[in-house]
């Protein structure tokens, strides 16, 4: 056979095939080096009775898209199938696997993806199973950066970078309530019925079992972090770390002490073992008594912003945007050193961990590009992912197997499934 030129497209003429009706093998595809998809030349070497080849009423084959289901939308290029002439990629009839990426399809997400489970994006906000998203409610208008919803009560409270609290229903999932702050909320907590937020230069307070609101001043700049043990309430700020005592008798907070030694904002605060740990965009981890309220050693095992502390068991666990979890013991001295180092494709946001409903520990990673990883722990094999069109800043525990996740769209609700065969 001699080769004939179609277009731009060397071809071969089809033995028994009319070729005024174009058709043609492409060369390229006998190659194995075609890229078009969908190529308008055959790809196979089946040969037909003349006058017999399936046409279309164009005159010219059928094409992979038509038959798929695939119409409607963009064709997507296939892959460089080199040296790989038996594939049964262009096939008409061939049936193949949909291999699914972890990333949730946009037309999805938009309500009009034409693919259907034929589609190789995810429909869905998670990957994994045992786990399940209850509700997705929105409302505040930038990122949800703090989660709380205080034990015994039937309300949950969220703070945004726009400035306002809300307070939803956990029955009817409706918003009765907003406040305005004044300021982008950097963080929340919650402890018995105290409600705890962080402002630039101030720490909203409310007690919502008696309807009580307190302004505690002293930060400077914005409040990234908060944690209580026992009556005291630590505020991570730009240049220290604040700490109130709760009065019984005023029933306020008084100022007690001011801790530095941080030279860049303090972004994380947990307590465990009798220690608060301080975690900083200076890279490093503060270990302080909180006998003393002094710092006994400083951690420098990351080499970017420290984002999120989680006290689990006997261990400490850091994470960074430097891509890396770092699980941290106590060595025979009291010192903490590294026991092991879990890297990460992207920056590591937050960590909060919780029982499933069997009692398994789980790790909760949220991670820069948008997702949340679940692990099993101590072994960090993976449970799932959990996706957003936003970056997550915010997760948060709460009872009965209830977990949130806040980006900047709002916050989903999800839940623990019950083992199978329980009940």
């Amino acid at each position: 056979m001699d080769p004939d030129v179609g277009g731009n497209r060397r071809v071969f003429n089809r033995p028994g095939i009319d070729s005024s009706k174009n058709q043609k093998v492409c060369f390229h595809w006998r190659a194995g080096k075609c890229t078009r998809f969908p190529c308008p030349f055959l790809h196979s070497e089946q040969s037909h009775p003349s006058g017999s080849a399936t046409v279309n009423g164009s005159g010219t084959h059928k094409r992979f898209a038509d038959d798929s289901g695939f119409s409607g939308q963009p064709p997507r290029r296939s892959p460089n199938l080199k040296n790989n002439h038996n594939n049964s990629w262009g096939r008409i009839g061939a049936k193949k696997a949909v291999i699914k990426t972890e990333k949730v399809c946009n037309y999805w997400v938009r309500g009009n993806c034409n693919y259907g489970d034929k589609c190789k994006f995810l429909h869905s906000w998670s990957l994994g199973e045992g786990f399940s998203m209850l509700n997705h409610l929105d409302g505040h208008q930038k990122l949800v950066s703090g989660i709380v919803l205080p034990a015994g009560m039937d309300k949950l409270f969220t703070g945004s970078k726009d400035e306002t609290l809300r307070a939803w229903d956990t029955n009817s999932g409706q918003c009765t309530a907003v406040i305005n702050l004044g300021g982008e909320v950097g963080c929340m907590i919650g402890e018995g019925p105290w409600l705890f937020v962080g402002i630039p230069n101030a720490v909203k307070v409310w007690n919502t079992q008696f309807n009580q609101e307190l302004t505690l001043g002293g930060p400077v700049g914005q409040v990234y972090a908060m944690v209580v043990f026992t009556d005291l309430l630590f505020a991570g700020t730009q240049d220290a770390i604040l700490v109130w005592k709760f009065s019984a008798v005023t029933n306020t907070f008084e100022p007690v002490a001011s801790l530095k030694g941080h030279a860049l904002p303090v972004v994380s605060l947990i307590v465990g073992a009798n220690r608060l740990y301080s975690a900083s965009a200076d890279h490093s981890i503060k270990v302080w008594s909180l006998e003393t309220l002094q710092c006994i050693q400083t951690l420098t095992g990351h080499n970017d912003v420290v984002m999120s502390l989680l006290c689990w068991d006997q261990f400490l666990m850091s994470c960074s945007l430097d891509k890396t979890i770092k699980v941290w013991v106590a060595t025979e001295n009291g010192n903490l050193e590294v026991a092991y180092t879990h890297n990460e494709e992207n920056g590591v946001l937050n960590l909060r961990g919780m029982p499933d409903l069997e009692s398994k520990p789980v790790l909760l990673c949220a991670c820069n590009n948008n997702y949340v990883r679940l692990f099993d722990l101590p072994s960090f094999s993976e449970r799932g992912r959990i996706f957003a069109k936003q970056e997550i800043r915010s997760v948060e525990v709460g009872p009965g197997g209830l977990f949130f996740t806040g980006d900047g769209t709002g916050f989903k609700v999800w839940k623990w499934a019950e083992p199978v065969g329980l009940s």
